[in-house]
């Protein structure tokens, strides 16, 4: 089957930084033979040039010199590979505090995740740990929407896991017990010992982890689900970047969340309400007539100058635009604290994170305290909120945000509140208050 007839997945690879990211998807791309020979060596030598040797394989995605230089992945990369049953668009997202804004835009766009796990005592035990990426990561990717996850349990060759069960097992151990916490189903879940740099697990089975009955990384990526495409719904495009390429003019870019975008349709862009016609489409360079929920596209519309599209815009069709929330208008949202200092209290404003959108929205009420195992009301009015509080809140947006409800367009309706460079909550929007 060429990867015209195959059903194609995104897949964001998460993790805590330097638990071997970049790594483990540059040595699955060489092996599974989606880079050239040329382009290997070309890195390798790089990477030698640098004096990182051991970085030869996350070079592939660190492209920037400056990721290169500082051996971390800062911005999202986009490669395509390919198993026996699909054809795969990785999203590496950068592991690193800083840089968790684009960490979830990358999740924001995925179909599935592998979350990378470092068995190396020490490091395995910061990820997890309060302040870790491991535990922001997850919470990350289930309020995102991420339902399935591989995950690797990776730097098998380290000396203190040394390619052994029992360090495997106690990782294993450790990492279900926060995804039942976050909310995963374990059925939905494959672990898989690796070792990233050495490549074993990735594609062919390793001789030195006998004790492993499981799937390899391939195999476990090859058995995923095709999620359900919401065809039927309205288009909602979340506007990721906007380019200005010679020849072909304004390039917006996104993901087709729900509904079907053709070439002839007529869209508006909200919150501008900018409308046109959409020109082209066009997927990993390959033009197309339609895209549809799943896919990551670049297309042109008619007339339209840069400034008609900015990151966090979404695309309609015209007469069925997307929910538009102003200053002054309140969400009411169900979330959960996972980390705050102090605690959250009324008029506190964080950056909300839906979809591509990066807004600050002040908190206007703390309606319900609920309990957490129950969802039954704890507390009417709470004075404020701590780490692992459930509650309904409503806030408000210091300027025009594209969100919808949570019941109606789920891809549109998730939040992430960040402060600090930290995610301080997680949740979904219940309902929009009229203007």
């Amino acid at each position: 089957m060429s990867k015209k007839d195959k059903p194609h997945l995104n897949l964001v690879v998460i993790g805590h930084i330097d638990h071997g990211k970049s790594t483990m998807m540059g040595h699955l791309l060489v092996l599974s033979g989606a880079v050239s020979e040329r382009e290997a060596r070309e890195i390798e030598k790089i990477a030698n040039e640098l004096d990182r040797s051991s970085f030869k394989y996350a070079f592939f995605f660190d492209s920037l010199a400056e990721e290169r230089k500082r051996g971390i992945t800062i911005d999202l990369t986009f490669r395509k590979f390919e198993t026996p049953n699909y054809y795969f668009t990785i999203i590496d997202a950068p592991g690193h505090a800083d840089f968790v804004k684009n960490m979830i835009t990358g999740a924001s766009q995925a179909d599935a995740a592998i979350l990378v796990i470092s068995g190396k005592k020490g490091e395995f035990e910061s990820g997890i740990g309060d302040i870790g990426q491991t535990r922001e990561h997850a919470y990350l990717a289930k309020t995102l929407g991420v339902k399935q996850l591989v995950v690797c349990v990776n730097k098998a060759d380290d000396p203190s896991y040394a390619y052994g069960e029992a360090r495997y097992k106690e990782v294993v151990a450790e990492t279900t017990n926060l995804l039942k916490v976050v909310g995963y189903k374990m059925e939905n879940i494959s672990f898989v010992p690796t070792s990233a740099l050495e490549g074993d697990n990735l594609i062919e089975r390793s001789k030195k982890m006998p004790w492993h009955k499981g799937p390899t990384l391939l195999e476990a990526l090859d058995k995923l689900q095709i999620p359900e495409k919401p065809t039927q719904k309205e288009l909602r495009l979340p506007v990721q970047d906007v380019y200005k390429i010679k020849g072909a003019g304004v390039v917006p870019v996104g993901r087709v969340e729900t509904g079907i975008m053709k070439v002839n349709d007529k869209v508006i862009v909200m919150p501008g309400g900018f409308e046109g016609e959409v020109r082209s489409i066009e997927m990993h360079h390959e033009t197309q007539l339609q895209a549809i929920p799943g896919d990551n596209v670049g297309f042109n519309v008619r007339g339209a100058t840069i400034k008609d599209f900015h990151r966090g815009d979404v695309v309609s069709h015209v007469g069925k635009p997307c929910t538009v929330v102003n200053p002054g208008q309140n969400i009411s949202a169900q979330i959960i604290v996972i980390y705050h200092p102090t605690a959250i209290a009324v008029g506190y404003t964080p950056v909300v994170h839906s979809h591509t959108l990066q807004i600050a929205f002040k908190f206007v009420e703390l309606s319900k305290k609920l309990d957490p195992r129950t969802n039954q009301v704890a507390e009417e009015n709470p004075q404020f909120l701590k780490k692992n509080d459930a509650a309904i809140v409503k806030l408000s947006p210091i300027k025009k945000a594209c969100l919808e409800k949570f019941k109606d367009f789920p891809e549109l309706g998730r939040i992430a509140i960040r402060d600090m460079g930290r995610t301080v909550a997680v949740g979904v929007i219940l309902d929009i208050e009229k203007q």
